[in-house]
C-alpha cells in the first residue's frame, strides 16, 4: 500500500472515542460495528451521550498547525549547513556537529512530549505550548541572521579565505543561536507526537463516515508533508541562499505565529482526550513486581495457556484494541503476574499494582523488550541518511551548480532528487513490485516487514560507497584543474539514498506500529523518532574522532575545510563498513526475532457492549 494507506493502517487504533456530558450533544447510538447486549433491552439500556466529533471542521486549524511547524523546522534545517559556514563562519565538522546534535534533541523530544501529553496535560495543551515555543525559537533564529551583533561581522571569499581569517562567533552569539535552536527542539516535541492522535480524535470511528474521515486525514497529513518539502527545498532554501537569510527565515516564522493564531480559532471545536497516564508507569511496574517475587516459582510450562487462578488476567482497558496471550519470551517476567495472598481486593481488582500486574502490561512491556535489539540496528543504517543535511551540501558547494548561464542551484536544495526517488519508487513498489512479490511468496506485503527493513541497510551501505567514489572522482578532477564536475554528479548516491529511505525508514515505522500495542502508537512513532537522535549523536561521534585521529604531519585530516585536500570519500567508506557490520547483526536480531500473535477478542466496558475484533495472527520470520 502507498504510505498514507499504510500509515492509516498503522495508526488508526492510535485513538479512542472521546465522549462529553455536554447538553447540546444529541444521543446516538452506536452504528453497525458495535452492537448491544441481548439483556440490554430488558431494563436499563444504557444511552451514550458523546459530544460531536470536531471532524473536517477541525482539520484546518490542526493541519495548519503541523505545516507550519514543519515548514519552520525543514526550512532551517534544509540550508543550515549553509548557514552556519557562511554567516557564523564555522568550519565544517563544527557545523555538521552542531546540526547532528541539534538533530539529536529534535528527534530525542517527541517521546518527552508524548510522555507529557499522555500522563499529564493532554494533546491540546502539549500542542499549544510547543506551538509558541517553536515560535519563539524561529524567531530567535532569525534575529541571528538580521541583528549584526548576533552575528561575526561578513567575510567573503576574496577577502578572507580561507576560514581561518574569518572572525568566529563569539560566547553571546553562539548562545542566541543555540537557544533558538533549543526552543525550536521544544516545539517539535511537542507537535510532532501530539498532531496525528490529536487530529484522529476529531473523527468518531464508530461511523462509516468517522472511518472515511480518518483515512482522508491520513492523506491530507502527507500531501500536507510532501508539500512542505518541496517548498523548503526549493522556494525557501533559494530565498535563503540567493535573496537574503532574513527573509528566508522570517518567512517560516510569520506564518508559524499565523498558525498559532488559526490553532487557538478552532478551541472551542476540538474534541478533546483526556490524558491516561504512561508506558513508562507501566514498565516500572512490571519490573518492580517481577522483582519482588523473584523467589517465587513459575507454574511448570507444560505448552498450554492455562492462566486462571494463577495469573492476573483482568479485562482489558476499552482503549486496548487486541488482548495479547501470555507467552515464555522473557519468562522472569510473568512471575509479575502470579496471584499471592493479599494480592487482591475482595472485589478482585488488583491491591498493590507495584506487586501484581496483568498478563496484558507484561506483554506489553515484552514487546517493547524484542523492538530494542531490531532498533537499535536502525540507528547505524540511519546514519548515512543524516549525511544528506552536512558533506552532500558540502559536496554540492565545491561544485557547478549552474543550470544554464543565469540560475544556480542552491546547495540545500540537492537533497530533493531523494524525494523525487521516493515518490517515483513507492507507487510504482505497492502497484507493481508487491503483486508479484505477492504470487511467489504469498505473504500479504510481498516480502516481511523484516526483510523490507534488511534490503533498507544493504541500500544504505550502498549509498555510501556510491557516495566515496563520486567523491575520490570530484577531487581528482577538482585538483587536476581542468574543470569543475556538475553537481548531477551527485544524483547517483542521492537515488540510492532514496531507496534507502523507501525501504528502511518506511519500513521501520510499519514495523513498529504494528509490533507495539495497539494503544501504545505514540510510544511506537516516538521510537523512530529516536532511532534518528541515535543516529545524529552516531554520526557527530564519528565524524569527531575521523577528525581528530586522520590528521598526519604530512596530510590533513579526512574531513579537512578544503575538501579537495581532504579524503571524505574515506569517511563515506568508514561508514559502509560500519553498515556492513551492522547488517550481520540486523540479520542475527531478525533470524530471532519472532512476530507478535494477535488473536480474537472480545472487549466490554461501560460504554460498549461485545465489540468482537478479528485479528489474523501474524506469521513468524
Amino acid at each position: 500500500m502507498v504510505f498514507g494507506d499504510w500509515l492509516y493502517s498503522c495508526t488508526k487504533c492510535f485513538q479512542k472515542p472521546s465522549t462529553s456530558a455536554s447538553d447540546s450533544s444529541a444521543e446516538e447510538k452506536q452504528g453497525n460495528s458495535l452492537s448491544s447486549s441481548s439483556s440490554s433491552s430488558d431494563n436499563n439500556s444504557k444511552i451514550i451521550q458523546k459530544k460531536k466529533p470536531g471532524g473536517w471542521r477541525a482539520m484546518p486549524y490542526i493541519l495548519g498547525n503541523e505545516t507550519f511547524e514543519r515548514l519552520a523546522t525543514f526550512g532551517l534545517l534544509a540550508n543550515f549547513m549553509v548557514y552556519l559556514m557562511r554567516v557564523f563562519h564555522m568550519e565544517q565538522v563544527s557545523a555538521a556537529n552542531v546540526i547532528n546534535i541539534w538533530s539529536g534533541i529534535t528527534n530525542f523530544a517527541p517521546l518527552i512530549g508524548a510522555f507529557i501529553s499522555d500522563a499529564y496535560v493532554g494533546k491540546f495543551r502539549t500542542i499549544a505550548f510547543a506551538s509558541c515555543a517553536a515560535f519563539l525559537g524561529m524567531l530567535t533564529v532569525t534575529l541571528t541572521a538580521w541583528l549584526p551583533y548576533l552575528h561575526p561581522p561578513k567575510c567573503h571569499p576574496e577577502e578572507g579565505h580561507p576560514l581561518v581569517h574569518c572572525k568566529s562567533p563569539t560566547a553571546v552569539q553562539l548562545g542566541v543561536l543555540l537557544m533558538g535552536l533549543g526552543l525550536l527542539s521544544i516545539g517539535t516535541g511537542g507537535i510532532r507526537p501530539c498532531s496525528i492522535p490529536f487530529g484522529v480524535d476529531q473523527f468518531d470511528p464508530t461511523t462509516e463516515d468517522g472511518i472515511k474521515g480518518i483515512n482522508s486525514f491520513f492523506n491530507w497529513y502527507y500531501t500536507t508533508f510532501t508539500v512542505v518539502v518541496l517548498i523548503t527545498l526549493t522556494v525557501v532554501v533559494y530565498i535563503q541562499d540567493s535573496v537574503s537569510w532574513v527573509l528566508g527565515f522570517g518567512i517560516p516564522t510569520v506564518l508559524m505565529l499565523c498558525s498559532i493564531v488559526v490553532f487557538f480559532i478552532g478551541t472551542r471545536i476540538y474534541v478533546h482526550v483526556k490524558p491516561e497516564g504512561s508506558f513508562f508507569s507501566d514498565i516500572a511496574q512490571v519490573f518492580v513486581a517481577a522483582y519482588r517475587k523473584r523467589r517465587v516459582k513459575l507454574p511448570d510450562d507444560d505448552g498450554g495457556q492455562e492462566v486462571d487462578g494463577v495469573f492476573y488476567d483482568p479485562p482489558v482497558k476499552n482503549t486496548v484494541v487486541s488482548k495479547l496471550p501470555l507467552t515464555n519470551q522473557f519468562r522472569f517476567l510473568n512471575k509479575a503476574a502470579m496471584i499471592e495472598k493479599n494480592d487482591l481486593n475482595p472485589d478482585g481488582s488488583c491491591a498493590n499494582q507495584w506487586r501484581l500486574c496483568s498478563i496484558q502490561q507484561i506483554e506489553e512491556v515484552k514487546c517493547l523488550f524484542k523492538i530494542t535489539p531490531i532498533w537499535a540496528s536502525g540507528i547505524v543504517s540511519l546514519t548515512a541518511i543524516t549525511q544528506q543535511g552536512t558533506f552532500t551540501v558540502s559536496q554540492a558547494l565545491k561544485m557547478d551548480r549552474h543550470l544554464g548561464p543565469k540560475f544556480q542551484i542552491p546547495a540545500g536544495s540537492i537533497g530533493i532528487i531523494s524525494m523525487i526517488t521516493v515518490g517515483i519508487w513507492l507507487p510504482f513498489y505497492d502497484r507493481i513490485i508487491v503483486p508479484a512479490l505477492r504470487r511467489i511468496t504469498k505473504h500479504e506485503g510481498g516480502i516481511t516487514l523484516l526483510q523490507r527493513i534488511g534490503i533498507g541497510i544493504v541500500f544504505s551501505i550502498l549509498a555510501m560507497v556510491v557516495s566515496g567514489l563520486v567523491e575520490r572522482d570530484r577531487r581528482a578532477v577538482a585538483n587536476d584543474g581542468a574543470h569543475i564536475m556538475s553537481v548531477m554528479w551527485l544524483t547517483p548516491q542521492l537515488v540510492v539514498m532514496g531507496l534507502c529511505e523507501a525501504f528502511n525508514i518506511i519500513g521501520q515505522i510499519e514495523f513498529y506500529n504494528k509490533e507495539f500495542p495497539e494503544h501504545l502508537r505514540s510510544m511506537a512513532n516516538s521510537l523512530f523518532f529516536c532511532s534518528f537522535a541515535g543516529s545524529s549523536y552516531l554520526s557527530s561521534l564519528v565524524i569527531t574522532v575521523v577528525h581528530k585521529t586522520t590528521r598526519t604531519k604530512d596530510h590533513p585530516d579526512w574531513l579537512t575545510e578544503d575538501l579537495n585536500a581532504g579524503k571524505l570519500d574515506y569517511f563515506y567508506f568508514l561508514l559502509a563498513g560500519m553498515g556492513g557490520l551492522n547488517f550481520l547483526y540486523f540479520l542475527l536480531c531478525a533470524g530471532r526475532y519472532r512476530y507478535k500473535i494477535s488473536s480474537n477478542v472480545k472487549i466490554e466496558d461501560e460504554s460498549y457492549h461485545d465489540v468482537e475484533l478479528s485479528l489474523s495472527k501474524k506469521i513468524p520470520s
